[in-house]
């Protein structure tokens, strides 16, 4: 009766076992995930949009009326607000996004029920902690062995110079180093995101700062890495197919219009490629960011069972032999709080009820019997006190 309490896929899994459970828990709670992963992907794709339309309207014959001046006012004004609105915004969106994916995998993975606002509202406490835990993340994995590598380009550049002023000849040799160095970068950029990638479940589950969930995914992803790395690689093939599927309906019918490939045409054409590329990212980011994120939680949970026990633990703590961690303190919201709606009172159904008080008995039956000390029995040393006892004789 014990095996109730756990919840199912409490156990060490393998690769497939994850792949098949990440797929049980979408299917099962598809609106859920898909409307949390559609939040940062449409703020994504309402960013990226204001872009694509600023850059038509700059080489359109409206834009080269108002004169080179006019033009470059426009220019830095929009890059401004890209840098100091459109940016924070992707940022934002995409760390706390992440977040409420992790919560949401959690709290399936335990059997536990949530809404999309729930989950919201649980990692808007901690925004700035997410934010930056995101920040670091991408500092880390992208921004570092980009400037690596730029540095290298410039230092190339400036050694082929200075050999050609020698009369030698060193651009073959430095075409070969920076490609060396591009896929050392590369190769280093995979290795720190399967290091680094379950710092996210580890900061929202044990509610961790930022530095110490970086140090806790590192450790956790020991022995796991190469699984994680096929995850990412079915997932890109996943995307790049969910991309076609979309994507070519919509050429295929415009290439079906007569006068579709003609000059005047032309234009037109390419702003429908345009935006049915940028509706298909959206559609494919807001469809497999859930993947990724039920999987890594399913992979974090998995680690913790193997290496901490942690399916052993949540069976202790259900059953109250094992008091559950004291919650963090909360410090003061970053932003305004989301108000709570009061939610109708649920009734649990009468066979679910009493297999429930059933359960939770015989845990406390089970809790009492391990905690209670055991007291031995000495054998009576005296013949004729027994004797008397007994009714025989000595």
């Amino acid at each position: 009766m014990i095996e109730s309490l756990r919840p199912s896929g409490l156990g060490p899994s393998s690769l497939g076992e994850i792949l098949d459970r990440t797929a049980q828990i979408y299917r099962s709670r598809f609106l859920v995930f898909f409307g949390i992963a559609a939040i940062p992907a449409g703020v994504v794709l309402v960013c990226a949009a204001g872009v694509f339309l600023f850059s038509a309207w700059s080489g359109s014959g409206a834009a080269k009326a108002l004169g080179p001046e006019a033009q470059a006012a426009i220019g830095i004004a929009f890059f401004l607000c890209a840098v100091l609105l459109f940016l924070p915004l992707c940022i934002g969106a995409t760390a706390l996004g992440m977040a409420a994916l992790s919560q949401a995998a959690s709290a399936a993975f335990l059997g536990e029920t949530i809404t999309i606002r729930e989950a919201c509202k649980a990692v808007w406490k901690r925004g700035w902690r997410y934010i930056w835990l995101f920040v670091l993340e991408v500092l880390i994995i992208g921004v570092a062995p980009f400037a690596v590598l730029i540095a290298t380009t410039v230092v190339l550049g400036v050694l082929v110079a200075f050999v050609k002023q020698t009369g030698g000849d060193f651009s073959n040799a430095s075409a070969f180093l920076l490609f060396v160095f591009m896929g050392l970068a590369g190769v280093y950029g995979l290795w720190m995101l399967l290091r680094l990638c379950l710092a996210f479940p580890a900061c929202v589950v044990e509610q961790l700062a930022v530095w110490p969930a970086l140090k806790r995914a590192s450790s956790l992803s020991k022995g796991t890495r190469l699984r994680m790395l096929l995850l990412y690689v079915l997932g890109a093939i996943l995307g790049w197919l969910l991309a076609m599927l979309l994507s070519l309906p919509v050429m295929f019918i415009v290439f079906l219009f007569p006068g579709a490939n003609s000059p005047q045409h032309e234009q037109t054409v390419g702003m429908i490629f345009l935006f049915t590329f940028y509706g298909a990212s959206f559609a494919v980011q807001a469809l497999t960011k859930p993947v990724y994120g039920i999987a890594l939680m399913l992979f974090y949970y998995d680690q913790r069972i193997r290496n901490e026990g942690f399916d052993i633990e949540w069976m202790m703590r259900q059953a109250g032999m094992v008091a559950a961690p004291a919650p963090e303190p909360e410090a003061a919201p970053w932003m305004p709080a989301v108000p709570a709606t009061p939610r109708p009172a649920e009734t649990m159904p009468a066979p679910i009820a009493a297999e429930s008080d059933a359960v939770l008995a015989e845990a406390a039956e089970v809790s009492l019997i391990v905690a209670q000390p055991s007291v031995p029995t000495e054998p009576d040393s005296n013949p004729e006190q027994l004797a008397s006892n007994t009714g025989e004789p000595a």
